[in-house]
């Protein structure tokens, strides 16, 4: 459901002024619990805070974590050869109006990265997400952090799959400003990028580390 589709239903009802209190009272405590958060975090912990919980990630399997290394090596030096941005993977925790996450490999174009630190420890939304799924992740990746992301204009979002072996990559609307699917590629295809010029691999390459040194040396001889 659209946004502004939920404030209209609010506010069509004589309850308005009473659930919008609620719901403001319900903001403010989990303001004062995202600082808590802030203090208990510390670069040893997993962790994110989503909806005014905290949410502890426990170790992923193998094929998560080599899903997220191949793409991010690609990508971040890609982007580092052209001088595109600059690329985090898994412990950048970014920093959006309710809700704080550690997304698997994130992209910031040049206007966002000339404004990031090296001091800097908590993120704006960036410009490219990509998530990898797993059995304890799943949910948020594919409704939480799905509705987030668009909310808040990561304009592309990668859904990785590694059991399976896909990508599924989403656009923003500019109809709904809601996420729509842009297409589902699998082993044998290639995917390109729309947030990040002339970023364009074999979805092998994710998934296969012989394959990605391929790709690599593809992407810096363009």
């Amino acid at each position: 459901m659209a946004m502004s589709e939920l404030l209209f239903q609010i506010l069509d009802t004589p309850q308005a002024p009473l659930i919008l209190q609620r719901a403001q009272a319900i903001l403010h405590d989990e303001q004062r619990k995202r600082q808590t958060f802030y203090e208990w975090l510390d670069e040893d912990k997993k962790a994110e805070f989503i909806n005014g919980e905290i949410v502890v990630h426990s170790p992923a399997l193998d094929r998560h974590n080599a899903a997220m290394l191949l793409l991010a090596r690609l990508l971040s030096i890609y982007v580092d050869d052209r001088q595109l941005g600059m690329v985090r993977a898994e412990k950048a925790l970014i920093e959006l109006t309710r809700n704080s996450y550690e997304p698997d490999v994130c992209f910031f174009g040049p206007s966002k990265a000339a404004h990031i630190t090296d001091e800097q420890l908590y993120y704006p939304a960036p410009d490219f997400i990509a998530e990898v799924l797993s059995k304890g992740t799943e949910k948020n990746d594919r409704e939480t952090k799905f509705a987030d992301y668009a909310a808040h204009g990561v304009a592309e979002y990668w859904i990785i799959d590694p059991l399976r072996r896909t990508i599924e990559q989403y656009g923003i609307d500019a109809d709904t400003e809601e996420y729509a699917l842009d297409g589902t590629f699998g082993i044998k295809d290639t995917i390109t990028s729309h947030a990040i010029v002339d970023f364009a691999i074999p979805v092998r390459a994710i998934f296969d580390a012989a394959a990605n040194m391929l790709a690599l040396r593809t992407l810096l001889v363009k």
